[in-house]
C-alpha cells in the first residue's frame, strides 16, 4: 500500500473495524492462537514458562513421549504447535525483542534436525550398517543452514533453507548377515529422505517445517546431498555470484555431534575462498543488482491484477530483502580483506559496517530500525493464520490487531510508520547500488523528475553479437544514457552504430567494443568524449583497435581517458618519441604558465604527468598497431622517463629553498631496466644520486633537493603519478645517504677503503649509466658533462678491473641460485624471465663476460644491451660460434613473450615445449660459460 492509499482510506477506517473476541492488541486475536489452544489444551502446559530455549523444548519433547506421543514426528509438531502459541503471547502480550522470537524459532528448527538426523541414522544403521570413509572413520553428514536460518534469524512461519553434505565417500559395513551394504552416498541419500519426511510433510498435526533445497548445488536439478569434494569443484567451476550471497550466512546447524566434535571445521575452508575474496570485489555490486531486478519483477508480476501484493513487508521496495542486500554487499566486497565484517546476522553485521566506516552510523542505526520493525510486522502477518507470507492482510480488522500489537492506536499511525521506514531502505539501497529506478507508469524518475525521451539505442542492439549485446542491453535504461541531453544521446545512437558496423566488418574486435563500453560509461556526462569520437572517426577506430588489443592499453585508458586526445594526430603512427622536441614543448608550456603567474608546483607536477601519460599512450598506440618493434617500445619509454627525470631536475632547483648556486652540480644514475634502457609499460626506475659540489653544505642541499625529487615523481595528484622509484642499489643499500659525493661513490665502486662494494653491485654496474643532462639531438647523440665523464670513468674502471675468473664465477653462480630461490615457479611451468633457460641467465652470463674480459676486450664497454654484448663476446672469441648469436635471438625472442603476456596482463610461465628452442639456446650459453 501506497503512503497516498494508506492515508486516504485512514478516515472511515476506524469505523469499519471488526475485531476478533478479545482485547484488542491481545494474543487471542490471532487465529492460529484460538486454534492452537483449543486443539492443544491439555499439550500446552508442557512447555516450561518463558521464552522457549533449547532445552525448555528438549524437556517439553521428553515430556510428550511420556504422554503417549510415541512417534518422533507427532511430537516434533505438536512441540512447533506449543512453541508458536507461546512466541505469539510474548510477542504481542509482552513486547518480547525480536531476538528472543527469532531465536526460539531457530533453535526449534535445530533440535528438530538433530533428533530427525539420530532417528534416520539409527534407521539406515541398522538396515545397511554405519557410514565409512575410505580412510575407516564414519562419515559424517551436516546440514547447512542456509539465510535466516544460518543468522539465526527465522521468523514465525518461515521455511528452512538446507544443504546437505557430507564429508568422505566410502561405503556402509552392512548387517552382520552380510547384507545391506551401500555407499556412503547412497546412506546419506536416504538418510535425507528420512529426515525431510520427518521434518517437512503435513499430517494431522502440521508440519515441523517447510524445508527449501533450492540453493543446493544445482539447485532443484542437483542430487539432494553431495561429498565436499563436489561442493568445492562447484564452487570452483559453477558457483554464481548470487549464490555467494546465500552462501554469506551459511551454518552447519545439524547434527549437534557433528558440530561439537569439530568435523564440520572443514567446510569453512571451502566456502570461505568463495564468498569472500582476497581483494576488493566491486564485481558484485552488478551481479546482486541483477539478482535484485528479478525479485522486483518476480514481485510485480505477482501483485499484478492484485495491488494488495504490492504490500509485501520483504520483497517490495524498501522491504526486508533491501536492508539485508544492502549489508551483505558491503559484506562480500569487503570481507575479503577486513574478516572483522564476516557475520552472519544483520544487525550485528550493520554494526559492525558502520565501525568500519562504510555506512553512516546514524544510517546503520536508522536501518536496524527499519529491519526490526519490518521483521516485527512481518512476524504478525505470519501469526494470523501461520502462513508463510509477508503480504500486509486487506481485512481491516487484521490490519489494526497488527497495529494495536504494535503499540500503535489505530492503523494510520502505523501505516505511516511503515511508509517512512520503507522509504527509508528504499533510498539508501538505491544510494549503494547507484540505482534510481524510474516509475515506468508515470514515466518519472524515482525522485519525480520528469524522464527524458528514449533513445534510439534499443534498435541499435541486435547489430551486436550476444556477448556484446548483454552488455548494452542496459544503457537505453542507464541513468547517465537518461541524463543526456537529446542530441548527446543521439551522437551516442550514431556512435553505436558506426562500432556495430566495424564489429561485423572485422576492423575491430568484440574486445575492443566491450572494453569501450567500459570506458565510455563514466564518461557519459562529459560529452566533449562521444563528440569527439563521433566527429573523429580515425581516433575512434584507432581506440578500438587500442583497447581491443589487450588489458592494460584498456585499463590505461581507464585510468587516464583524456590520453584519447593523442590518436587525433595523422602522424602518430609514423612518429617515434623525440626527446628533444618533447622537452622544448613542455619548456614552452611552462614559460606560458609563468606569464599567467599559474606556474605553481601543482600546476608543474600536472604538467608532468599529463605530458608523460599522453607520450606513453602514444608509444602503446604505436605498439600495439605494430609500428615499432619490443625493442624500440623500450628504447622510447627509457627516454622518456630520461626527459621527465631531466624536466623534474630542473623545475624543481629553482623552487629549493636552501639552493647555492643556479644550476646544480647533480646527476642520477640509472641503473637495471632504466640503465640497460629496457623500461616496459609501468616499470619503476632504478635510481642512484651523486653530486660533485665541494660547497661545505653540499650534503645536505642535495638530500633535500633529492626528497624533492623524489616527492615529484611519486606524489599521486588529480593527474596520477609518474614513476615508482627505488634507490637500493646506493651505497650500502637502503642504510646509506640518500645522495653521495661522487669521489665517495668512486672509492665504493673500486674497491678503495674499508667500505666497498660487492660483486653484485659491480654486476649491476654493467647496465649502469648516467641519465644525459640534455637530451640526444641530431648534433649531439651523446650529450656529456664532467660528471657525467667522471662517472663513466668509474665505470670502466669497475669492469676493466682484474678479478680471478674461478671465483668471479663462483660468485655469480651463488647469486643467480639465490636469485632463482627467491622467485619459486610452479611445477611444469617455464617462466621466461627466471626459469633455468629465461632471461635472467642471459643476462648474469652477459654481466659475467663484461666484468672478466673487457679489460681485454674493450669492444664489450659500452652498455649496449644483453643482445649486441652477446654477438659482440661471440665475434671476439668468448663464445663458440652460433651460441651468442643463438642465445641472443632467444633473448629477443624471450623479451616479446614478456612484453605481450604482460601488455594483456598475462602470466610470464607457459608451458615448457612453447619455448624450448629458446631455452635450450639461453641453457647452452650458461653451461658453456659457466660449467
Amino acid at each position: 500500500m501506497t503512503r497516498g492509499a494508506a492515508q486516504g482510506s485512514c478516515a472511515n477506517r476506524e469505523s469499519l473495524l471488526t475485531p476478533f473476541p478479545g482485547l484488542p492488541g491481545s494474543a487471542s486475536h490471532s487465529r492460529l492462537v484460538q486454534r492452537l489452544r483449543r486443539r492443544y489444551e491439555d499439550e500446552l502446559p508442557l512447555l516450561p514458562p518463558g521464552a522457549p530455549t533449547q532445552d525448555s523444548m528438549a524437556a517439553c519433547l521428553a515430556a510428550l513421549a511420556e504422554r503417549g506421543h510415541d512417534e518422533l514426528g507427532a511430537r516434533l509438531r505438536i512441540l512447533r504447535q506449543l512453541v508458536m502459541e507461546r512466541l505469539v503471547v510474548l510477542d504481542c502480550e509482552q513486547a518480547a525483542p525480536l531476538a528472543v522470537v527469532t531465536r526460539a524459532v531457530t533453535e526449534l528448527a535445530e533440535l528438530a534436525l538433530d533428533a530427525a538426523c539420530a532417528h534416520a541414522f539409527a534407521q539406515l544403521d541398522e538396515r545397511h550398517g554405519a557410514p565409512l570413509t575410505e580412510a575407516g572413520q564414519r562419515a559424517q553428514l551436516w546440514v547447512i543452514g542456509m539465510g535466516k536460518f544460518g543468522a539465526r534469524e527465522l521468523n514465525v512461519s518461515s521455511d528452512i533453507d538446507l544443504i546437505y553434505v557430507y564429508d568422505d565417500d566410502g561405503e556402509t559395513t552392512g548387517r552382520d548377515d552380510g547384507r545391506g551394504q551401500i555407499t556412503v552416498h547412497e546412506y546419506f541419500t536416504r538418510a535425507v529422505k528420512l529426515i525431510q519426511g520427518l521434518i517437512g510433510d503435513t499430517t494431522e498435526h502440521g508440519f515441523v517445517f517447510r524445508v527449501d533445497l533450492a540453493l543446493r548445488p544445482n539447485g532443484n536439478s542437483g542430487p539432494t546431498v553431495c561429498s565436499l569434494d563436489a561442493l568445492e569443484e562447484y564452487m570452483l567451476v559453477q558457483g554464481r555470484e548470487w549464490e555467494r550471497f546465500a552462501w554469506l550466512k551459511s551454518r552447519v546447524v545439524a547434527p549437534r555431534a557433528a558440530i561439537a566434535g569439530g568435523s564440520a571445521e572443514g567446510l569453512r575452508g571451502v566456502v570461505l575462498p568463495f564468498v569472500f575474496r582476497k581483494y576488493l570485489d566491486y564485481n558484485v555490486f552488478e551481479s546482486l543488482r541483477t539478482l535484485h531486478d528479478q525479485i522486483r519483477s518476480h514481485a510485480s508480476r505477482r501483485s499484478a491484477g492484485r495491488p494488495e501484493r504490492a504490500n509485501d513487508v520483504k520483497l517490495s521496495r524498501g522491504g526486508i530483502r533491501e536492508i539485508e542486500f544492502t549489508v551483505q554487499l558491503l559484506q562480500v566486497v569487503r570481507g575479503g580483506q577486513f574478516p572483522e565484517l564476516r557475520t552472519r546476522p544483520t544487525l550485528e553485521a550493520l554494526q559492525r559496517v558502520a565501525r568500519a566506516e562504510l555506512m553512516p552510523p546514524e544510517a546503520a542505526d536508522a536501518l536496524a530500525r527499519a529491519y526490526v520493525f519490518l521483521r516485527r510486522v512481518e512476524h504478525r502477518i505470519q501469526y494470523l493464520d501461520d502462513q508463510q507470507t509477508h503480504i500486509l492482510p486487506t481485512q481491516d480488522a487484521d490490519l489494526d490487531w497488527i497495529a494495536r500489537t504494535l503499540g500503535y492506536d489505530g492503523v494510520c499511525p502505523f501505516l505511516a510508520e511503515l511508509d517512512t521506514h520503507r522509504e527509508f531502505v528504499a533510498q539508501e539501497f538505491d544510494r549503494l547500488l547507484g540505482g534510481d529506478a524510474p516509475c515506468k507508469s508515470c514515466q518519472k524518475g524515482a525522485g519525480g523528475e520528469a524522464r527524458a525521451a528514449p533513445s534510439d539505442i534499443d534498435a541499435v542492439l541486435p547489430a551486436f553479437p550476444e556477448r556484446v549485446r548483454e552488455r548494452l542491453a542496459e544503457w537505453p535504461e542507464h541513468p547517465r544514457v537518461l541524463a543526456l541531453r537529446d542530441e548527446a544521446r543521439g551522437r551516442l545512437t550514431r556512435l553505436l552504430q558506426r562500432t556495430a558496423q566495424w564489429l561485423e566488418e572485422g576492423r575491430v574486435n568484440e574486445d575492443g567494443v566491450l572494453r569501450l563500453a567500459d570506458w565510455v560509461e563514466p564518461l557519459l556526462r562529459r560529452e566533449s568524449y562521444i563528440a569527439l569520437l563521433l566527429e573523429r572517426p580515425a581516433v575512434h577506430e584507432r581506440l578500438l583497435r587500442v583497447l581491443g588489443a589487450a588489458r592494460w592499453p584498456a585499463r590505461y585508458a581507464m585510468q587516464h581517458p583524456g590520453v584519447i586526445d593523442e590518436l587525433a594526430s595523422p602522424s602518430l603512427l609514423n612518429e617515434r618519441f623525440d626527446a628533444a622536441a618533447f622537452e622544448q614543448e613542455l619548456e614552452l608550456r611552462r614559460e606560458a604558465l609563468a606569464r599567467g603567474g599559474e606556474d605553481d608546483e601543482e600546476s608543474l607536477l600536472n604538467l608532468l604527468r599529463r605530458a608523460h601519460h599522453a607520450e606513453t599512450f602514444r608509444t602503446l598506440a604505436r605498439d600495439v598497431e605494430g609500428r615499432i618493434t619490443v625493442e624500440q617500445v623500450a628504447d622510447d619509454l627509457s627516454a622518456l622517463a630520461d626527459a621527465i627525470l631531466r624536466l623534474t631536475m630542473r623545475w624543481c632547483w629553482p623552487r629549493l629553498r636552501q639552493k647555492h648556486r643556479a644550476e646544480p652540480r647533480f646527476g642520477v644514475i640509472g641503473y637495471g631496466k632504466l640503465g640497460g634502457k629496457e623500461l616496459g609499460y609501468g616499470s619503476d626506475l632504478d635510481i642512484v644520486f651523486v653530486f660533485d659540489d665541494e660547497h661545505e653544505d653540499a650534503q645536505e642541499i642535495y638530500a633535500a633537493f633529492v626528497r624533492k625529487l623524489i616527492t615529484w615523481l611519486t606524489v599521486k595528484t588529480g593527474e596520477g603519478d609518474l614513476f615508482e622509484i627505488d634507490t637500493a642499489l646506493r651505497p650500502n643499500g637502503n642504510s646509506g645517504l640518500l645522495v653521495t659525493d661522487i669521489d665517495a661513490y668512486a672509492d665504493y665502486q673500486e674497491n678503495r677503503g674499508s667500505n666497498t662494494a660487492w660483486t653484485w653491485e659491480h654486476q649491476a654496474m654493467t647496465r649502469a649509466r648516467m641519465v644525459p643532462p640534455s637530451a640526444p639531438t641530431a648534433v649531439a647523440s651523446s650529450p656529456s658533462d664532467p660528471l657525467t665523464a667522471r662517472f663513466d670513468a668509474v665505470r670502466h674502471a669497475v669492469i676493466t678491473a682484474p678479478r680471478d675468473h674461478a671465483a668471479l664465477r663462483g660468485e655469480i653462480i651463488a647469486m643467480r641460485e639465490k636469485m632463482r630461490n627467491a622467485h619459486p615457479i610452479r611445477d611444469g611451468l617455464f617462466d621466461v624471465k627466471h626459469s633455468p633457460g629465461g632471461m635472467v641467465d642471459a643476462e648474469f652470463v652477459t654481466q659475467y663476460l663484461v666484468l672478466a674480459h673487457t679489460a681485454q676486450h674493450p669492444e664489450l664497454a659500452p652498455n649496449l644491451g644483453n643482445i649486441a654484448l652477446l654477438r659482440r663476446a661471440e665475434d671476439a672469441g668468448l663464445l663458440p660460434a652460433g651460441v651468442g648469436q643463438a642465445a641472443a635471438d632467444a633473448y629477443r625472442a624471450l623479451r616479446r613473450v614478456q612484453h605481450r603476456a604482460r601488455l594483456d596482463e598475462q602470466p610470464t610461465q607457459v608451458a615448457p615445449d612453447t619455448l624450448a628452442a629458446e631455452r635450450l639456446a639461453i641453457q647452452q650459453l650458461w653451461h658453456t660459460v659457466f660449467e
